[in-house]
């Protein structure tokens, strides 16, 4: 066994209102979903640990995390689908409640904030996790069949979601926001993830990449982590493209939303993004940076709202 690691007691980088800032009480998760059971055992240094090489691993944690932190009573999703690290995905929505929050007293809660999930995938994790820690209610929108199917299936056998989650399918793959809101459907802000790769093989690489440096030495083929399908991972022109063609179609919806949003993973994205929204005349355009670990994350936020415009939106809606 090697000599064990000094881990803080709490993770500091991640925001202070998540539920992941202590490190994983294997037993309680285990108490809350039995099946991560068979996955825990001690790592090389003593500690218990799953193989986060192991996708069944992964999805079983994420399983019981979702059950114990966020009170599901079901989960899951289908093989091969994006499996997303949770405490990330919580720290972005406890920065947009940040965001929300702005220069008021309180953040606002409850299901008349509603969010628009770009891309909510098979496993529908912001509106789980927006909705138990702020009660919000959100819209889901995504282009693949399978994953609107498995989102469906989550929102109708968990109670609270289904009061709370509309699954829209949007049949047109290069549309964002057309045909998923309504006219004069207003939202008060839109979360998105967007593909990064600009291609299968850049996935593939970055896959490569990851697990060199995890493990030490080079691994014989690319073993995407429960990594998602093409249209979860990669889009021809990655994610600089991506979010350009967002914001030139949000800007159709300004009156419709007050904060549009979506996590930036390359810090390269950020200028030509700000250069795009300069031309669309955002009003307002802020850059929120989250820590997780060893790595920086990003969202970057705009809106069309004049000043009044959002002191109005504020006193009609939250």
């Amino acid at each position: 066994m090697e000599k064990k690691k000094q881990h803080p007691q709490v993770k500091s980088e991640l925001h202070p209102r998540s539920q992941h800032r202590t490190r994983y009480n294997f037993e309680a998760l285990i108490k809350s979903s039995p099946e991560l059971a068979k996955y825990v055992a001690p790592n090389k240094y003593g500690d218990e640990s799953v193989d986060f090489f192991n996708p069944a691993a992964v999805k079983a944690l994420n399983k019981a995390l979702l059950i114990h932190h966020y009170g599901l009573e079901y989960w899951d999703i289908p093989e091969h689908y994006l499996c997303p690290p949770i405490p990330g995905r919580a720290d972005y929505i406890h920065n947009i409640a940040d965001l929300l929050k702005g220069n008021q007293s309180e953040i606002p809660k409850g299901k008349h904030i509603k969010g628009l999930d770009i891309g909510v995938g098979a496993n529908c994790i912001y509106p789980i996790i927006g909705q138990h820690e702020y009660g919000w209610s959100f819209i889901g929108s995504d282009t693949d069949e399978t994953a609107i199917s498995s989102a469906k299936t989550i929102e109708q056998k968990n109670y609270k979601l289904r009061s709370t989650l509309e699954i829209r399918r949007q049949e047109k793959s290069n549309n964002f926001f057309n045909d998923i809101l309504k006219p004069e459907e207003k939202v008060d802000f839109t979360i998105c993830n967007p593909p990064f790769h600009a291609s299968a093989e850049d996935a593939q690489k970055a896959s490569l990449k990851k697990q060199k440096n995890l493990k030490g030495k080079r691994p014989n083929k690319a073993l995407l982590n429960f990594g998602g399908q093409h249209n979860e991972l990669w889009t021809k022109g990655g994610e600089a493209r991506f979010v350009k063609d967002m914001i030139y179609e949000s800007k159709h919806f300004g009156k419709q939303c007050f904060w549009f949003t979506s996590l930036i993973s390359k810090e390269a994205t950020l200028k030509p993004t700000y250069k795009i929204l300069e031309k669309v005349n955002a009003t307002v355009v802020k850059t929120i940076e989250m820590g997780q670990g060893h790595k920086i994350s990003r969202f970057i936020a705009w809106t069309f709202l004049t000043e009044q415009e959002q002191n109005d939106w504020i006193k009609e809606r939250w």
